[in-house]
């Protein structure tokens, strides 16, 4: 799917990877809806961009969800895409996890994503297309001590991905996953627990690279996009 004229849902769109991808795709003649919790984050890139729609949104609230879609249609009359970026990160070793942490991961990175999908899906299927993609993590394909409790979630996202991909495939809609690395943005100063490891020599990515590979995804409709390492 080309992104020029149709209308792209962005989550988590104040910052980082998602307004990166928000710019990239408004620069390629998207209609951009723009989903976060910081309402003055997201008007000022709305302003920033021209003509798109700011909704603010906590994507654990399944109304709050619904109505982002609902003001996607009311102002676009379609949704031709969904980018789920909104998450959090939990990085601490599986002995010392809190419960209440892990629960509120799953309800941001697992719950919202879901509950986005299954807004969108009756839109799509009634337009006989559609492109999803759910920004998961680089930290899924490998066995790093230390964010087990993480990745354990983005794990269940990219499972609930790919079967959703199955399933909706007969009906013109493309799931697809992407997987950064580490990244430069805000996701380290904001997780729900623990702290970034590895040390200063850890080379972070752009968002704006990995914002490519999701808008890469949703042209080519591939399953998955590994965001590769950025070279030090």
């Amino acid at each position: 799917m080309e992104l020029h004229d149709r209308v792209v849902i962005v989550t988590g769109a104040s910052s980082g990877i998602g307004a990166a991808c928000a710019r990239l795709a408004a620069r390629e003649g998207a209609h951009l809806v723009l989903a976060a919790r910081r309402t003055e984050r997201l008007e000022a890139l709305a302003a920033e961009l021209g003509g798109a729609l700011p909704v603010t949104t906590d994507m654990r609230d399944p109304d709050q969800v619904r109505g982002l879609v609902d003001a996607a249609v009311a102002a676009f009359g379609r949704v031709d895409v969904l980018v789920n970026n909104a998450g959090q990160g939990l990085h601490v070793p599986v002995e010392e996890v809190r419960l209440d942490d892990l629960q509120a991961v799953v309800e941001l990175d697992l719950y919202g994503p879901l509950l986005a999908m299954q807004a969108v899906v009756p839109l799509m299927r009634a337009q006989g297309s559609g492109s999803i993609v759910n920004v998961s993590s680089g930290t899924t394909l490998r066995v790093i001590p230390g964010i087990g409790p993480y990745s354990a979630v983005k794990s269940a996202l990219n499972q609930l991905s790919a079967t959703a991909r199955a399933e909706w495939a007969a009906d013109g809609i493309v799931v697809s996953l992407v997987h950064p690395g580490i990244t430069a943005t805000e996701f380290h100063q904001s997780l729900r627990a623990g702290g970034m490891r590895g040390g200063s020599h850890i080379v972070s990515q752009t968002p704006e690279v990995v914002a490519e590979a999701i808008l890469e995804a949703v042209r080519t409709g591939a399953a998955e996009v590994v965001v590769p390492p950025k070279e030090a």
